[in-house]
């Protein structure tokens, strides 16, 4: 009996598909380079020129460090497969890479990503890499190269996963690592755009398991929003704001710690930058929690330590800064579209969070 020739696409892989993707992924990519970028079409790995750079890069290094960082979007991908909405979570993407290294004092210089997909369809991916290079303007870093592989069996249909890695550089005189925190420094935070990246399996199990409500409802806390519109608002990319505060000083910069807000919310991440004998005290009440918080508190009964614990309950980063330079800092943030306020104060203690 005569065998049938078995090909890629018999096994579920469309390279055909891939290729028919090639041209609109160069476009998007092309969109977000800058000088620093070589140009390299076909080349198997993304070339980028530091001294060539201009921009935030317009500089002569004299010591640079290169600063990394990798990071995925967790479950809330869940509610985007829920809704087919698509152009949104490459923000979050790039966001939750980004600003991990500028907690370091790094200007993000390139962004590569990585889809892992079930079932290659064209305009879920260029919905998904256009979010990408929009996160990738929003942080003024080129992407630089990426990679989809479709994975057919390993992932549902209608289903993917998305990882990303993004490349800084800081001179190294002027990395921040919070050595310098002390009792009496300031702490400036600055405001989430609501849940961010974390904290959505508890969430979706509050909102839409526990209290049964589904993503097209709009609940009166959220102001005409629906809940799927809520859960998938992007996180805020902080590069821009806080990169104007630091460059208000050229020599010594007073921000002597930064923390970005993410799973373990306050509680944990904010330790992660004290030196050994400092704590930091917030103030509740001294920022606005965005009412989603609430929702999803009342929703699944959950207790108050635990949503501190878990989301970032409204600050999407915070800055250790000394207290004569509050005001300049809380004015650049200001003018670069982010309006910080002083949350709270350092204090003598053991690497820890005090609310008050």
């Amino acid at each position: 009996m005569a065998k049938r020739n078995l090909s890629y696409k018999d096994a579920g892989v469309d390279i055909d598909v891939a290729n028919a993707l090639e041209d609109g992924y160069l476009r998007l990519v092309k969109s977000t380079y800058n000088p620093g970028v070589i140009r390299n079409d076909g080349g198997f790995g993304g070339l980028f020129r530091l001294q060539g750079a201009s921009g935030l890069f317009a500089r002569r290094w004299r010591d640079p460090v290169l600063v990394s960082g990798t990071d995925g979007v967790g479950t809330k991908l869940k509610i985007a497969f829920m809704l087919d909405k698509h152009d949104t979570v490459g923000i979050d993407l790039v966001a939750m890479s980004v600003n991990d290294i500028l907690v370091q004092g790094a200007e993000p210089m390139f962004f590569l990503d990585y889809v892992g997909i079930g079932k290659a369809d064209k305009r879920v991916l260029l919905e998904v890499v256009k979010g990408v290079a929009d996160g990738c303007k929003q942080a003024g870093c080129a992407l630089l190269g990426g990679e989809t592989a479709e994975l057919p069996g390993f992932y549902q249909d209608g289903e993917y996963d998305l990882a990303g890695f993004a490349v800084g550089v800081v001179e190294r005189r002027r990395l921040i690592d919070g050595s310098g925190v002390e009792p009496g420094d300031a702490i400036i935070g600055l405001p989430s755009s609501g849940l961010h990246s974390n904290g959505y399996s508890l969430a979706r199990k509050a909102l839409l398991d526990a209290a049964g409500l589904k993503l097209s409802e709009k609940p009166p806390e959220l102001g005409g929003r629906t809940v799927g519109e809520e859960l998938l608002t992007p996180t805020r990319i902080y590069v821009k704001p806080v990169l104007a505060a630091f460059m208000a000083y050229k020599v010594k910069r007073p921000i002597r710690a930064l923390a970005h807000i993410t799973g373990g919310g306050l509680v944990e991440n904010v330790p992660r930058v004290l030196p050994k004998k400092c704590a930091a005290e917030f103030e509740l009440g001294s920022w606005n929690v965005p009412p989603v918080f609430k929702l999803v508190q009342e929703a699944g009964n959950i207790r108050e330590d635990e949503m501190y614990r878990v989301f970032n309950m409204g600050l999407g980063m915070v800055m250790v800064t000394t207290p004569p330079s509050v005001e300049t800092v809380l004015a650049k943030l200001r003018r670069a579209g982010c309006r910080g306020r002083v949350v709270g104060r350092i204090v003598p203690g053991r690497r820890e969070v005090r609310f008050v």
